[in-house]
């Protein structure tokens, strides 16, 4: 399936963030004043922004898989996958302009914390960005299998909005946030789970599962 296609199909669900609504009417506005009191011509750009905010901003419905998964946290593509220490590794997906930036809980829990933290704006899709750009950084208590992921802001996203608090109960899948034009997640993942995804692979927030139990023989 073409990317264009999807993204059709997406919009289509016809849920949109509040944040889209909001940029999408400022900018109708804009574009209505300027139509009427200049020439009708002038307010053509802002239309196109507005229709474009309202896309950018859409948050589709997601088929969450069943069972004792990991799904990804986000849309985009798989970064890397790096081994940290203690058998942990991080999972690192960058999100372009063209990819939902609604972003989901990697597995259902309790969540124990979240952790913001000032810093950079870096490029994404660099590695320095792990370490040195904003981000907050949500933990999950998945039954004594803690999971830690970061929304990582971006050279053009610079506002990360978190929809949970500390003590939330969540299922997998649920809304966890909005990063906002481009940004990246990092997903740390214990030696507990097998990651089943690839770097280059593309992977859909809430439906693409990311990592399984691993198998007793592999934890020995």
């Amino acid at each position: 399936m073409l990317p264009g296609t999807l993204a059709v199909r997406e919009f289509n669900l016809l849920r949109i963030v509040s944040d889209g609504i909001n940029y999408g009417c400022g900018l109708s506005l804009a574009g209505l004043a300027l139509s009427y009191f200049f020439n009708p011509f002038l307010g053509i750009p802002l239309y196109l922004a507005a229709l474009f905010c309202l896309w950018f901003f859409r948050d589709p419905e997601r088929k969450i898989p069943a069972g004792d998964v990991m799904v990804s946290p986000a849309d985009g593509k798989v970064l890397g996958i790096r081994e940290i220490s203690g058998g942990e590794r991080r999972l690192s997906i960058f999100l372009n302009i063209f990819n939902v930036h609604v972003t989901r809980c990697p597995i259902g829990g309790r969540i124990d914390e979240i952790t913001y933290t000032k810093g950079k704006f870096h490029v994404a899709s660099l590695e320095s960005a792990s370490t040195e750009n904003e981000k907050s950084t949500i933990r999950i208590d998945a039954g004594g299998r803690p999971v830690v992921f970061s929304l990582i802001a971006g050279l053009i996203a610079r506002r990360i909005v978190c929809y949970k608090q500390p003590g939330d109960i969540v299922a997998t899948g649920d809304r966890a946030g909005l990063m906002k034009f481009g940004s990246r997640v990092d997903v740390l993942v214990g030696p507990s789970w097998e990651i089943v995804v690839k770097d280059g692979q593309k992977v859909s927030a809430g439906s693409t599962v990311i990592a399984r139990p691993a198998r007793q023989q592999e934890m020995v």
